[in-house]
């Protein structure tokens, strides 16, 4: 069960301001990012404009995401997130296999799933460890950890900002 794996992020349960992703990803965002390879290669860097749309009534937050990549390819995302709980949350995306699984504490998001990744022209399946930070009402930090068959293969680094 994903709240046993990662029991660690119940110690941000007071920390504040409190992350509703409803609120933060409702409206337009800007992120910027980039990947950094088990070696401390930088390999991709990236921006992104987002709108994102909550209905209270399905409890779903629709989140659209357009990257544009450092080598000029462009990538469109669209994300479903279902609200289950007080704080819990499944999402969707086209390449996500199966259904992705986070939940809120504090100021801090976490959820993990898996991912096929276009790589040398085939998709490649690989895992993701996400943790989004809320730094202030407008500005949020996420750090997701890649990896294949247990292996370390990266991490991604966004950075959101309240448009």
């Amino acid at each position: 069960m994903l709240r046993k794996e990662h029991m660690s992020i119940d110690r941000c349960i007071n920390i504040k301001p409190k992350l509703n992703l409803e609120d933060f990803f409702s409206g337009k965002l800007l992120a910027w990012g980039l990947f950094e390879d088990v070696f401390g290669i930088i390999r991709k860097k990236f921006t992104c404009t987002i709108s994102g749309d909550w209905n209270s009534t399905t409890k779903t937050l629709t989140i659209v995401e357009d990257f544009i990549y450092d080598d000029g390819v462009k990538e469109n995302r669209v994300w479903k997130l279902l609200k289950t709980d007080n704080d819990t949350y499944e999402g969707r995306t086209e390449n996500v296999v199966g259904i992705a699984k986070g939940y809120t504490r504090g100021n801090v998001f976490y959820w993990k799933y898996s991912f096929e990744l276009p790589l040398y022209g085939r998709k490649t399946k690989v895992n993701f460890k996400d943790y989004m930070y809320l730094q202030d009402n407008n500005v949020i930090i996420n750090k997701a950890k890649m990896s294949k068959f247990g292996i370390k293969l990266g991490t991604v680094y966004l950075f959101f900002k309240k448009h």
